[in-house]
């Protein structure tokens, strides 16, 4: 066996992370026209991009730059000069229903997950979000008895690449980097830190080239799937 543990990306490496946001934020609008502001489709996306454009500028490489219900308060703030509580809840509540309901897991993930707690690797989800919403995800897709561990950015502080997302984790599993493997679809998050800290690095969903050679990963897979080619 090459490794005791594998570290998975969540977003875009379990699921296609596109088509869920596209439904949160057709939810979302359609909320805020039901809420009776007379803006049509573009200019709510313009002005979701704007408040989105804002936050991550103010709170960049921490959890809460990903923050909805942030971006619908500021949304609302910019267009009405008040952040109106109410409709800022509304408008988050209903992008993350649809969120949710949209979400399916690439095919293979969970016949993988199986296999590697089979084979007494531990397996652990490492993300850039905040834990309410990566925790909602985890019961969606009823994977909680396949993972033994979960970090999210919101609670070191720090997001991917930072050193203490993988040092932490490991910490937890008491394994050691290179007894690791760290599966994500981001060079930069993923690749970058998981090579920074010594764990060995797989490149899923993503073919892009002419990487930096620190971001360079040890693996490029098609599909999760293949994480099991690598790992027993």
């Amino acid at each position: 066996m090459q490794y005791r543990a594998v570290l998975f990306d969540l977003d875009d490496t379990l699921y296609p992370y596109p088509p869920c946001n596209e439904a949160g934020k057709q939810a979302a609008f359609e909320t805020f026209q039901a809420l009776g502001y007379d803006v049509s489709h573009e200019p709510f996306r313009e002005l979701y991009q704007e408040a989105r454009r804002e936050v991550k500028r103010e709170l960049t490489g921490t959890a809460a730059a990903h923050e909805r219900f942030l971006y619908f308060k500021r949304l609302i703030t910019i267009h009405t000069g008040s952040h109106h509580s109410g409709d800022t809840l509304a408008l988050g509540e209903a992008y993350w229903e649809a969120y949710l309901d949209e979400m399916e897991l690439f095919a293979g993930v969970e016949e993988t997950f199986a296999e590697l707690q089979e084979a007494g690797i531990d397996v652990a989800i490492v993300s850039n979000l905040t834990t309410r919403i990566q925790l909602k995800k985890l019961r969606r897709f009823d994977l909680e008895e396949q993972i033994d561990y979960l970090l999210t950015s919101e609670e070191t502080g720090r997001e991917k690449p930072s050193s203490v997302m993988f040092t932490l984790t490991l910490a937890r599993l008491d394994t050691r980097p290179s007894e690791a493997l760290m599966v994500g679809d981001s060079p930069e998050a993923d690749i970058e830190g998981g090579n920074a800290v010594g764990l060995s690095t797989a490149l899923v969903n993503n073919d892009t080239q002419g990487l930096a050679d620190w971001q360079q990963p040890d693996f490029r897979l098609d599909t999760v799937g293949d994480v099991l080619e690598v790992a027993l």
